[in-house]
C-alpha cells in the first residue's frame, strides 16, 4: 500500500522528505509485525538481538562493548538487557579474571533452546519480504547501504 494512503497525507516537501517519512513508517510497520514473535516468548526485539549475537559468538563469550557495537538498536542499554536475560536464565555473566573491569557474557543452553524455538517464527516473519523479488531485495539493500554512506 502506498505511503500516502497509509498515513492519509498526499503532499510532502519533496521526494527526500517523503523518503524519510517512508523509512520511519516502514520501520514502525516492521517492528509491529515482528513484535508478535517476541511477545509470544516474553522477549523484546533488543533482547532477541543480544541472544542472536551471543549465539553467533558461541561457545565464546562476548563483552558488553562487543554487544553494544553489534546491536541493531544503538540506543539500547546492553548491560540492562543482559541483566534481564540473566534473570530469565538465557545468559551468564562473568567478570574476566585478567581484567576486572571487563564482563564476559555467554549464552546458556536455555538461551540457545529459546532461540531455536523462535527461529521458525522468525522465518515466518521474514515471508513479508518475499513480496520483493530477490533482485529487488538486493537493490533495496544496496540503496539503504548507500544512504547510510
Amino acid at each position: 500500500m502506498k505511503l500516502e494512503d497509509e498515513i492519509k497525507q498526499s503532499k510532502f516537501r519533496n521526494e527526500y522528505h517523503k523518503l524519510a517519512v517512508n523509512i520511519l513508517y516502514t520501520h514502525g510497520w516492521l517492528i509491529s509485525h515482528q513484535s508478535k514473535v517476541f511477545t509470544d516468548y516474553d522477549l523484546t526485539p533488543q533482547q532477541y538481538n543480544i541472544l542472536r549475537i551471543l549465539r553467533g559468538q558461541y561457545p565464546n563469550p562476548a563483552t558488553i562493548n562487543l554487544l553494544k557495537d553489534r546491536m541493531l538498536d544503538k540506543m539500547s542499554d546492553a548491560s540492562r538487557l543482559v541483566d534481564r536475560l540473566k534473570t530469565k536464565g538465557f545468559v551468564e555473566r562473568e567478570i574476566c579474571s585478567e581484567d576486572r573491569r571487563r564482563v564476559d557474557v555467554k549464552i546458556t543452553q536455555k538461551g540457545l533452546l529459546q532461540l531455536k524455538k523462535m527461529d521458525e517464527g522468525a522465518k515466518e516473519s521474514e515471508k513479508m519480504f518475499h513480496r520483493l523479488t530477490k533482485s529487488e531485495a538486493e537493490t533495496l539493500n544496496n540503496l539503504l547501504d548507500k544512504l547510510r554512506g
